[in-house]
């Protein structure tokens, strides 16, 4: 575990900590991969799909890392707890949310807090929150 900067995190995904995707590929694709896997190269179709991902990444890391520098976006796990929106609230200075990995609203924030803390959210992978906190803040999410 690497941290980033106060409460956000690097981490691998452990099972409950990834987003699951769907995704269409070509049947000549799909055979290969197949062909792949019954080889013993990769465990299941996962495996070499999570390889090939990470490969790209790591192929474009350094690209990617200049975004992120520029954008001042924060990479990893990233919390916003009720108190932490209260303070941005109470200091009439609105958080814009922009995050690469996960970012979470706490369950306990209500949406009128939500709207009155933060101005606006860009997440590049998952956001959770309650849904009455994304219906709340859905101007606001790019």
């Amino acid at each position: 575990m690497v941290v980033m900067s106060g409460s956000v995190q690097e981490l691998r995904p452990r099972p409950g900590d990834s987003e699951k995707i769907t995704i269409n590929l070509g049947y000549v694709d799909l055979g290969h991969v197949d062909l792949l896997v019954r080889d013993g190269f990769y465990a299941n179709r996962t495996d070499f799909i999570r390889t090939a991902i990470r490969n790209q990444i790591d192929r474009h890391g350094e690209a990617a890392r200049q975004s992120v520098a520029r954008k001042s976006v924060e990479l990893g796990l990233r919390h916003y707890g009720r108190e932490e929106l209260e303070a941005a609230r109470d200091a009439d200075r609105p958080l814009d949310i922009r995050v690469l990995g996960l970012a979470t609203i706490a369950s306990d924030v209500t949406p009128d807090l939500a709207r009155a803390a933060i101005a606006s959210v860009e997440v590049l992978g998952a956001l959770r929150a309650s849904p009455a906190v994304k219906a709340a803040l859905a101007d606001r999410i790019r």
